[in-house]
């Protein structure tokens, strides 16, 4: 057996780095975090090829000794704690004295110093001093960390696109940005500035330069207290939601940290105010007694331990359910008019990259009601201070068809925009125009004899009685036409009259980026404009009319929710999306003949028995079961007369 030893300072510290550098973003993280503990007013971020090939982080904070330096590279040397009963009552981000030794061990770094008077310049490379000299009598650090991983290239391996691991950086620079509002951050990768925040220590405006101000519009303030807890921040409106947990951030004593029951807590707060499967963009500040909270239990410090979380998740819950009480819920209605006022026509003086023609279709005859809130003709807009642009004179119906495509399933609505009345009348109509098919797979011959609340339909055949869910079927004769359509990825376009913008945050932006190959297989065509701006001119043909931009979003969400996401299993989640939009719901009550067509076209499924999520379509209950039920069928020693 081989001897013990102590292993050498630069392996212990590179071991050390697998657990406190994982990546561009952990780098960032550690030296952003030690500026804010140095009382930085103002910290500057520049990465280059996502971090991997440069990172620089320069602060006005106040600076290191000199004659500390030297020990600021060594393991576990720090200034934040001197005894045990420090570690209970930590205030500082860092503490543990892992950070600069960690980094340092896998790149070459660059360090200049001051404390206002004359600096020093420390370089680091693998872990070794190579040499240091003075430095300008500027009062805080500047720190670059050059060819990350340099000399552990197996750990290069485990990296993502560089678009990823820039979102990383970017989020993890989002975080830190909202956690400390009174710092004025600025981050700028490859020369292009991605986030700079005032300083001001208004939180609302540093939500306004990540997410939007059309976002922070959106966001309600909330606050709750006791003896031993203050809880302050913004939670979002009901309407506005995204796909996955990731917009929550729970901000404790000035650190992001991550806590499944306080992220619980929040969406408990809005009660049955979201729709299943959707989460709110929200900031949560929490200032607690240091003593409560034990956050030496994760090299990142991220996971912490809280000693009373149930009072926290609390205040938390009475924090935001309060605060939505007193907001009207109620969605705007007359909101995509007025976002009108704020689009492009789809003929900008910028030349588009080309995309595939779309078909030639006819135009509709024109109704009398519609488009009366569109901007004039010619009339220049203005689109968030990005571009100056004007309406040329094209027809207004360009964006509509006039044909039904082949195979149009019945409950398809290619008409013009309806009131939720109209809408609601057309389609109920739409599903008595099925054709009438001629195809046995097998599947019961239903015949309808009625409905029940809207919901379930009634059949029958000679073995027994049928229950139908009627939004299942529907769900399951849709998703099939998806598929396919989705599938075929038809060159042909519908043109908008008024272009989609959408607005994200820079770490989402940069992860749409890298997946807009995948985008264009689906035919969707997205152009950046702008900071963070996407601008889309045309969408694939089907589309619902009225739903282009939530189906848009819809299918972006779940893109940012599943990062590595194929092709295949992208166009099947789209086809279940659109499945489930176009069906009909319960409580909408079906005449004879367009319950007939939809049992009609059931049995023409590949898969009639399921919706897409997997849920039966129809129950059964066979003749045997309904003599049971009425005790027609008993014990076999009964006599006939018993049972007539």
């Amino acid at each position: 057996m081989a001897k013990i030893h102590e292993l050498p300072t630069v392996l212990a510290n590179q071991i050390a780095a697998g657990e406190v550098v994982e990546r561009p973003a952990s780098v960032v993280k550690e030296l952003v975090e030690n500026a804010i503990d140095a009382k930085s007013t103002e910290i500057n971020i520049t990465v280059e090829d996502a971090g991997l090939k440069f990172i620089k982080i320069v602060d006005d904070g106040n600076g290191i000794d000199p004659q500390e330096v030297k020990t600021a590279f060594l393991r576990h040397a720090t200034s934040k704690i001197a005894e045990q009963r420090d570690l209970f009552r930590v205030r500082s981000l860092g503490f543990r004295g892992e950070a600069l030794p960690s980094i340092a061990s896998v790149a070459k770094v660059r360090m200049q110093t001051s404390e206002g008077g004359q600096g020093i310049e420390v370089n680091y490379a693998g872990g070794k001093l190579v040499n240091e000299k003075p430095a300008p009598a500027r009062k805080g650090t500047t720190i670059e960390v050059s060819s990350l991983f340099y000399n552990t290239p197996a750990r290069l391996k485990y990296m993502s696109s560089p678009n990823t691991e820039l979102s990383r950086i970017s989020d993890m620079v989002n975080r830190l940005a909202v956690s400390h509002p009174e710092v004025a951050f600025s981050f700028t990768s490859n020369g292009r500035e991605l986030l700079r925040t005032s300083g001001r220590g208004n939180l609302l405006q540093v939500l306004g330069a990540i997410y939007g101000m059309k976002t922070v519009s959106k966001m309600v303030k909330i606050h709750a207290d006791n003896l031993d807890l203050e809880v302050n921040g913004y939670v979002s409106l009901p309407e506005l939601t995204r796909a996955s947990r990731n917009y929550i951030s729970i901000i404790l004593n000035g650190r992001y940290i991550k806590n499944f029951g306080l992220t619980k807590a929040v969406i408990s707060g809005y009660g049955s105010k979201l729709m299943i499967g959707r989460f709110p963009i929200s900031v949560i500040e929490i200032k607690a007694d240091p003593a409560l909270i034990d956050v030496n239990v994760h090299p990142t410090k991220q996971e912490v331990r809280i000693s009373d979380e149930g009072q926290i998740s609390k205040l938390i819950y009475e924090a935001i359910s309060s605060a939505l009480a007193d907001k009207q819920l109620i969605p705007d209605a007359s909101e995509p008019f007025k976002q009108q006022s704020k689009m492009v026509d789809i003929f900008d003086s910028t030349p588009a990259p080309v995309r595939p023609a779309p078909t030639p279709q006819p135009a509709l005859t024109e109704p009398k009601s519609e488009f009366h809130d569109a901007p004039e003709l010619n009339q220049p807009i203005v689109i968030n201070n990005k571009r100056e642009l004007s309406l040329p004179e094209v027809s207004r119906f360009e964006n509509r068809v006039a044909t039904e495509p082949e195979s149009l399933p019945a409950f398809q609505d290619i008409s013009g925009p309806q009131s939720p009345a109209e809408q609601k009348a057309s389609e109920v109509a739409e599903l008595a125009d099925v054709e009438e098919f001629k195809f046995d797979s097998g599947f019961p011959d239903l015949h309808y004899i009625g409905q029940i609340h809207g919901t379930y339909l009634i059949a029958e055949t000679e073995e027994g009685m049928y229950l139908v869910d009627q939004h299942a079927a529907q769900e399951r004769v849709n998703y099939e036409y998806y598929r396919q359509k989705i599938g075929e990825v038809s060159p042909d376009q519908q043109k908008l009259l008024v272009p989609i913008i959408l607005d994200y945050s820079t770490s989402d932006y940069l992860l749409i980026m890298d997946k807009l190959p995948v985008l264009r297989e689906l035919g969707l065509f997205l152009e950046d404009f702008g900071q963070n701006s996407f601008i889309v001119h045309q969408h694939p043909m089907w589309f619902k009319a009225g739903q282009e931009e939530s189906t848009i979003k819809e299918m972006i969400d779940w893109i940012l929710t599943n990062h590595k996401i194929s092709v295949a299993a992208f166009r099947e989640k789209a086809a279940i999306m659109m499945s489930c939009k176009r069906a009909i719901k319960a409580n909408h009550h079906l005449d004879e003949r367009q319950a007939k067509a939809l049992l009609e076209r059931l049995p023409q499924c590949e898969n009639p028995y399921n919706c897409p999520h997997g849920r039966p379509v129809l129950v059964k209950f066979t003749n045997e079961d309904i003599e049971k039920m009425f005790k027609r069928i008993q014990d076999p020693h009964h006599t006939e007369e018993e049972l007539i």
